[in-house]
């Protein structure tokens, strides 16, 4: 009988699948939910629904990899576990390439569902800004107040920042973590807590996976080079901005309560 197992994905590629199918699922409910609030001029959701449905998401997604990659399915928080919790260096670009992917084809599959809705709400020419703008469902760009740097690139850094710290005390076997099974719902709600209330700006993307994959399959399915144009060239915000926030934030943590936990047992925790 053929032996099955050498068949099976182990390591880093298991892993790494895990990371594509989660953050397939996170961006695949995320795009979604806003084009059915968009394409239905409103009718079908608002804003709040939005919120919901991305937390929701992020909610899901890490049911779905949780057990298997940790599901970080953003590659600012992969680069914050990898300086602040020892996660291995060489595992950070497969992790990211696996969530960038997984949010390319998630990206893919919302159009294809929603095509002939968009084609009756713009007439099938695709507009990134304007009334009849629909980029904007798969990735960010900032109100027209929003400046580019200092104004867009402190946001990012911020809802970043903040994000990283609750997954940092929800993740704290030290601190008061959620019961076992409740940590994904935990972390779906930080995410709604972040686009409740730092949203307005630029739509809190707080995830280059999350932003860039969506933004490059628009540029590629008739959208063109204005996605990366839009927003006096904004494209690069949502990428610099949360990575360096995810560090900032870990580190907020690390300095005002992981260090101050009691040594033996932070070496427990270590071990």
């Amino acid at each position: 009988m053929k032996d099955r197992s050498r068949s099976r994905l182990q390591g880093t590629a298991r892993e790494a699948a895990a990371e594509f199918l989660g953050t397939f699922i996170l961006v695949v409910f995320g795009t979604a939910v806003v084009a059915q609030v968009v394409l239905s001029g409103g009718t079908h959701g608002s804003y709040f629904s939005i919120n919901l449905g991305w937390g929701l998401a992020v909610m899901m997604a890490i049911y779905v990899a949780g057990g298997v990659s940790g599901a970080h399915l953003n590659p600012a928080v992969t680069l914050a576990l990898a300086v602040h919790r020892g996660f291995p260096w060489r595992k950070v670009v497969p992790y990211c390439a696996a969530q960038l992917a997984g949010a390319f084809v998630a990206s893919a599959v919302t159009f294809i569902t929603y095509r002939e809705a968009l084609d009756r709400f713009d007439g099938g020419v695709r507009h990134v800004t304007g009334p009849h703008a629909t980029a904007g469902i798969w990735a960010t760009y900032p109100q027209e107040f929003l400046s580019t740097f200092p104004g867009g690139f402190i946001d990012q850094v911020v809802g970043t920042a903040l994000l990283v710290m609750l997954v940092f005390a929800l993740g704290d076997r030290m601190n008061l973590p959620p019961a076992p099974g409740l940590g994904p719902l935990a972390v779906g709600a930080a995410v709604l807590l972040i686009g409740m209330t730092f949203g307005y700006n630029a739509g809190y993307a707080i995830n280059p996976a999350r932003d860039l994959a969506p933004r490059v399959f628009t540029a590629l399915a008739g959208w063109g080079g204005d996605v990366f144009r839009a927003g006096r060239h904004w494209w690069w915000v949502p990428i610099v901005g949360p990575c360096l926030g995810a560090v900032f934030g870990g580190s907020v943590y690390d300095l005002l309560i992981t260090r101050h936990h009691p040594r033996d047992e932070r070496m427990r925790e270590a071990s």
